[in-house]
């Protein structure tokens, strides 16, 4: 038998599309995690030690001024549609950023995108629950959040040491769905 021997019909091109469409999907959602402030893993962890350069640019640029981001901050957002700088939130306890917002062709951003932070400052991300399943990762890994795409989840991190500590959410990274917390 060949495939020449099966007729192709637009019933079975349909079936076949909406089962690849259902095997997809299935795969990308993995049931939501419980919402809470620290997923499994350790999310409150702090920054207090460790090489600078693992998880943020520092040196000679180092981090955002008042006169604006650094090349480096700058050259890490170039293709976040929704930044327009670096939001200043310094002297804040706790400052929250958007995760799932409109941003990037979709509600693929974190908004803020950048923020300005004081040291000992937590960051929440809480999700909109647009935009599918986002996560939270740190470049160097000194965080990450489970992932999810459950309204209201949060995930929390504490900056201890001065810093540019880029992020992504790693489904839409690609689609340039990544942030920064300047830390001063």
């Amino acid at each position: 038998m060949t495939l020449d021997d099966f007729p192709t019909t637009r019933r079975t091109v349909l079936r076949a599309t909406a089962a690849a469409v259902a095997g997809g999907a299935a795969g990308c959602t993995g049931g939501a995690p419980e919402a809470t402030d620290r997923p499994e893993g350790g999310s409150d962890e702090t920054n207090g030690g460790g090489d600078p350069s693992e998880s943020g640019t520092t040196g000679a640029d180092g981090p955002a001024s008042d006169a604006g981001p650094s090349s480096n901050v700058r050259e890490w957002m170039d293709d976040v549609s929704n930044f327009g700088g670096v939001a200043d939130a310094t002297g804040a306890e706790r400052v929250t950023v958007d995760v799932g917002a409109e941003g990037n062709g979709g509600a693929y951003a974190f908004d803020p995108p950048a923020v300005r932070v004081s040291p000992g400052t937590t960051v929440v991300w809480k999700w909109t629950g647009r935009g599918g399943s986002h996560n939270v990762v740190a470049e160097g890994g000194s965080f990450e959040s489970d992932l999810s795409a459950e309204e209201g989840y949060s995930f929390e991190h504490a900056f201890e040491r001065s810093g540019a500590f880029e992020y992504v959410c790693e489904p839409h990274e690609a689609m340039g769905m990544k942030g920064v917390v300047v830390v001063e």
